[in-house]
């Protein structure tokens, strides 16, 4: 096997010299290995290069941008493999850039022959340039993946979880040859060469290319609706693509950012669902078997958190008869059951037979065994909120262990969203962490919160760092008001950056477990300079909403 990492990679001509070239796009479970042998804020696709890359004995690199070329003179200072090549990428796709090209190819070609002992076999190279001018869109309506190239499973994560075909268009997928022409059986091998030099310059340029002209043909194709943009952490060269985008495009779009190892899969399901059905085309979900819900009046919503469980339950009115919030514990399905149980002792009823329908939401929506149907927090707290302040264009949501925040229009529907990333900065887990070492209760904390005197500023929002500062301020004998008002401030700057890259204007309200945290809506109110709508119970929106859509759907 030869590894390699881009598209402009000649693998037919290795193929025809007797190579197996294999695309380095699995996952790693850490850098140890990578940081060992270069800096740790190399892009993170070049430290998974160079893990999966030191387990095999032949590979071949393109100069595509700094990071692959740090990656092959790394591996070529240890000098363990038996292979090691790097082509040089022209930035154009001129004559002068074809010559160039092609001398690269012959020069490969008479490199890896030496090394394998196998002659260019013709009918071989032309047999997979053939195979490779197949188009890789889909036929009828798609969604794509642009920007950087993205790991195998998540790109198999993105097609489970959207309803039409998504083609991978990133810059180590989008990969199909023009034509062979008609004499390419009787070209010199010179010749043919030339040939292949201009059939790789003419696909759709990356983002190294000086002309990007070529890429709008990415966007503009007429069966596209929707972009899942992805970028590569420490990579710069998509982000800029990302923001011109959001400027010109029409199509919606949403961005992930990995770094090639396994991801948190709750969210990413969150994001990629919410996304879907932002655009109505969330998959079907399967209706509940014969038998199993009475017709009646009541209709539950239960919102599966990671800190803790919620459910609501309404009458055919919109009326709450009931709720319940308990702590999610390990299992999302026994907080989800105890979350039942109260519910249902409130109502007088034995379980739930007793309702038609019940909607799930939250990270553990996919574990609670009563629930007729699930949908995302996202559009079940936008219709939650929509329903208690009907007012609101902005929600700001933040829970145990994520932040939001939905953007609505004037009837109520998603026109975008932000969810932070896997880090809890910000989130009610960060809360809890501050509040046990400053040994204070949460509701004591958000008290004290307002009393503050002397305006602290704490600049690190890791929880880790965060720590560390509030125990050097303790150390320094600042009052724990003044440095829970820090710990709000910060949390607030956190989330009005969010806000603002979301799009989000007034009129706000805060939804989730930390709303009832006064400090952090107090510096929320401040640094946004607009008054934000509390419900009476924030964190029981989601689960409203998922009952709202509960009897809607059962209508």
């Amino acid at each position: 096997m030869i590894g390699y990492t881009c598209k402009y990679t000649p693998v037919e001509l290795l193929e025809a010299l007797g190579g197996y070239p294999v695309l380095l796009d699995r996952e790693v479970p850490d850098f140890q290995l990578a940081e060992s042998l270069t800096h740790a804020n190399l892009c993170c696709h070049a430290k998974a290069a160079l893990e999966q890359g030191c387990g095999l004995e032949e590979l071949i690199f393109t100069d595509c941008c700094d990071s692959a070329r740090r990656v092959h003179d790394v591996l070529s200072r240890r000098g363990t493999h038996a292979f090691l090549a790097l082509m040089d990428l022209p930035h154009q796709d001129g004559p002068c850039a074809r010559t160039r090209l092609r001398d690269e190819l012959i020069r490969l070609a008479g490199e890896y022959s030496a090394h394998a002992g196998v002659s260019f076999r013709r009918s071989v190279f032309l047999e997979q340039c053939s195979r490779a001018q197949a188009h890789p869109l889909p036929p009828g309506p798609f969604l794509a993946v642009l920007g950087a190239r993205m790991s195998r499973p998540l790109l198999e994560l993105v097609r489970a979880k959207l309803p039409l075909p998504v083609a991978d268009l990133t810059c180590s997928g989008n990969r199909a040859l023009p034509p062979l022409p008609p004499e390419a059986g009787r070209m010199s091998f010179d010749a043919l060469m030339d040939w292949y030099a201009g059939a790789l310059l003419s696909m759709p340029p990356c983002m190294r290319m000086a002309d990007l002209s070529g890429r709008r043909a990415l966007t503009e194709h007429p069966g596209l609706k929707g972009i899942v943009y992805h970028t590569v952490k420490f990579c710069d060269y998509y982000g800029f693509e990302y923001t011109q985008l959001q400027k010109t495009l029409a199509l919606p779009m949403i961005k992930l950012e990995s770094d090639f190892t396994p991801q948190p899969a709750g969210q990413l399901a969150t994001r990629l669902e919410a996304f879907a059905e932002s655009l109505g085309l969330e998959r079907s979900k399967p209706a509940p078997a014969a038998g199993t819900r009475q017709t009646g009046t009541l209709y539950a919503g239960i919102d599966s958190g990671s800190t803790s469980t919620n459910m609501v339950v309404l009458d055919g009115q919109r009326r709450i008869l009931a709720s319940a919030v308990v702590r999610t514990g390990a299992k999302a399905q026994n907080g989800a059951q105890a979350a039942l149980d109260q519910v249902c002792r409130q109502l007088g009823v034995s379980g739930p037979e007793a309702f038609v329908s019940v909607l799930a939401t939250g990270y553990g929506r996919g574990n609670i065994p009563f629930a007729t149907a699930s949908r995302t927090e996202i559009t079940c707290h936008a219709k939650g909120a929509f329903f208690l302040h009907p007012q609101a264009r902005t929600i700001i949501d933040i829970g145990g262990q994520d932040s939001k925040v939905i953007c609505l229009d004037e009837t109520g529907a998603v026109t975008g969203f932000l969810m932070n990333d896997k880090c809890a900065a910000g989130t009610g887990r960060f809360l809890e962490m501050m509040a046990r070492t400053l040994e204070l209760d949460l509701p004591e904390m958000s008290r004290r919160g307002l009393e503050w005197k002397q305006d602290l500023t704490i600049s690190s929002m890791c929880t880790v760092f965060a720590e560390s500062e509030v125990i050097s301020l303790i150390a320094d004998n600042h009052s724990d008001s003044d440095i829970i008002h820090g710990l709000c401030k910060s949390i607030a700057a956190r989330t009005v950056s969010m806000v603002r890259r979301a799009g989000g204007k007034p009129p706000y309200m805060m939804t989730g477990g930390v709303a009832r945290n006064l400090g952090v809506v107090r510096a929320l109110e401040e640094q946004l300079d607009a008054p934000i709508y509390l419900p009476e119970a924030p964190d029981l929106c989601g689960a409203l909403g998922a009952a709202l859509l509960a009897l809607e759907e059962s209508d």
